[in-house]
């Protein structure tokens, strides 16, 4: 299970600053510590950026790349923004992401058909509302797996999200167990060892108390791990999480255990 970065979010104001001004320092420090802290992988989330998508983009995927060469995914729901941004990106990168949503089909699937990148791929309805159950989620997943087929997107480079739900909602509980039958469901339905991501910020979103944010998302983690999640979006740093998050890997290691590897 990969650990995915989410720090780098064009929401906090230091970062939204910085890319109105050009200022790379605020988002190559974070990238910096996002490294330091266990990230396998970067996030840039920018938003939709619905003014001057292609300099914004550019501008962020090259201070990040600058620092580092871990794996980035580019976080827009803007076509313009992941074009430019896939265009300039020399580390392997992943598009995130697509739906059914005729809008993400039509313009965000043909870049994943154009570009040596990995897609994720969102299991929502046509309207992006998140399916009731596993069986909703599962038959999402095999229209989206055949329409990237169709676009030329070979299987191993597809990533399905089964959109994390609040626990907040009236049905949050139910919602967290169905997220795990999906991810174990995924790999026999599709034919193939499906590589699969989750949220996991979005479990615990509204909670006002950290404790019991981290509480919950350390309770969580394992479960996903052991459901045969392969990447993981969170935020690296928080210590607790991202122990449990590596704790969990060990038990997939194929060599001699030792203490020295628990940290």
């Amino acid at each position: 299970m990969k650990i995915i970065a989410d720090n780098l979010r064009i929401t906090q104001k230091s970062i939204a600053e910085a890319v109105v001004q050009r200022n790379p320092a605020p988002l190559q420090e974070m990238a910096i510590r996002c490294e330091n802290a266990g990230a396998d992988g970067i996030d840039i989330n920018s938003g939709p950026l619905y003014r001057d998508p292609e300099s914004h983009m550019t501008f962020m995927v090259e201070a990040v790349q600058d620092v580092t060469r871990l794996p980035l995914v580019m976080d827009t729901s803007n076509p313009k923004a992941l074009k430019t941004g896939l265009q300039v990106c020399k580390n392997p990168v992943t598009l995130n992401g697509v739906s059914l949503e005729p809008s993400k089909l039509e313009h965000i699937l043909p870049l994943a058909s154009m570009y040596p990148c990995d897609l994720i791929c969102y299991l929502l309805h046509p309207d992006g509302h998140v399916p009731p159950d596993s069986a909703g989620r599962l038959e999402v997943a095999v229209s989206l797996y055949q329409k990237c087929l169709e676009a030329g997107i070979a299987a191993e480079r597809i990533v399905m999200d089964p959109v994390v739900a609040p626990l907040s909602w009236p049905d949050g509980l139910f919602q967290a167990r169905e997220i795990l039958t999906v991810i174990r469901t995924l790999p026999d339905l599709l034919g193939f060892p499906v590589r699969t991501i989750a949220g996991l910020s979005n479990l615990a979103a509204g909670a006002q108390e950290t404790a019991r944010k981290h509480q919950v998302e350390q309770v969580y983690l394992p479960m996903l791990a052991a459901s045969g999640l392969s990447m993981v979006l969170m935020n690296v740093l928080h210590a607790g999480p991202v122990r449990v998050a590596r704790t969990c890997r060990l038990f997939s290691h194929e060599n001699i255990f030792t203490w020295e590897m628990v940290g």
